[in-house]
């Protein structure tokens, strides 16, 4: 016997998300086109750097976008997950692409430490305080929507470094102004590079946990493994697996070996309806998307793969 959980995925906020997003987007490619600008003018790296972010942070904004589009989207026969995983997708891009930014951050960091450059520190002051504010904004639109999902979570992580990246700039600006000392626009860049770095790694190795459908974190399934076998009439548990397959979306499925007097006694739905209650309800990972093979003892032996 063969079933599972069946639950409909409605929109959830997915709207108010997705407006989130399209706000967020909006202000990162008003503040980039600024710093474009301001970094041509100063001849500032934190500011050029800081403008490479942002234009990385847009197409990730926009990507996560798109990404929570499809996610939107009803499954069908051919998708029966929909495009649920999208979200995941949208944000390892996003994750690599800001380690390829970092890394090319700290590598001209150095560069210009060693020789620094001239710098406007007027002119990178004004633009500083135009990157903070806007990702001020940023930052409050996405923030109540930012625990929703791996692609929310990304599109902050980008703006709040984006924020500290601004903040560094005007710090720069600052010391240059009261100093002369150019060398701080380069401390400056390789700050907002040791910025990005560990939570770009952080997020990539959670995302990609993910697409290699490793088990859920906070799921021991050993534990489950001891529940299910304390439920009356189970006598063994093969092919325990679990999964999962976006934000708040993990997966179980098992082959449990039952007593043979339970086939014809008709106490087997009220033991499915344990076992999947068991998983969904006890462990700190809720797992409402359950699938188990109930099955008499001997059949192991006639199925073509054998997993633990």
């Amino acid at each position: 016997m063969t079933t599972s959980h069946n639950h409909d995925h409605g929109s959830g906020g997915a709207d108010a998300n997705r407006t989130r997003l399209s706000v967020a987007l909006a202000i990162t490619v008003a503040i980039l086109l600024a710093e474009i600008v301001g970094a041509l003018l100063t001849n500032s790296l934190a500011l050029l750097v800081d403008a490479a972010h942002m234009l990385t942070d847009a197409g990730g904004l926009g990507t996560a976008l798109l990404a929570a589009h499809l996610a939107a989207q009803p499954a069908n026969a051919k998708r029966t997950w929909g495009f649920a995983r999208a979200e995941v997708l949208s944000a390892t891009a996003q994750a690599a692409v800001l380690l390829a930014v970092g890394l090319f951050v700290l590598i001209e960091g150095v560069h210009r430490l060693i020789a620094p450059p001239s710098v406007a520190s007027s002119g990178l002051l004004f633009f500083g305080v135009i990157g903070l504010v806007g990702n001020a904004c940023s930052i409050a639109v996405l923030a109540a929507g930012r625990s929703a999902n791996f692609n929310l979570r990304a599109a902050f992580l980008e703006v709040l470094n984006d924020a500290l990246g601004s903040l560094a700039v005007i710090v720069a600006a600052v010391v240059i102004a009261l100093t002369g000392w150019t060398g701080a626009d380069a401390v400056a860049g390789l700050l907002i590079g040791a910025l990005i770095l560990p939570r770009a790694f952080t997020l990539l190795r959670e995302t990609v946990s993910v697409l290699l459908e490793s088990t859920p974190p906070g799921l021991d399934l050993d534990d489950v493994r001891r529940h299910l076998l304390e439920r009356q009439g189970v006598v063994e548990v093969h092919d325990l697996h679990a999964s999962q397959i976006a934000s708040g979306l993990p997966v179980l499925t098992a082959h449990v070996v039952v007593e043979r007097s339970l086939f014809g006694d008709g106490t087997l739905p009220a033991l499915l309806d344990d076992l999947q209650s068991c998983v969904a309800e006890h462990f700190a990972v809720s797992v409402e998307h359950s699938t188990f093979q109930l099955e008499p003892a001997g059949h192991r032996g006639h199925e073509h793969i054998d997993h633990a």
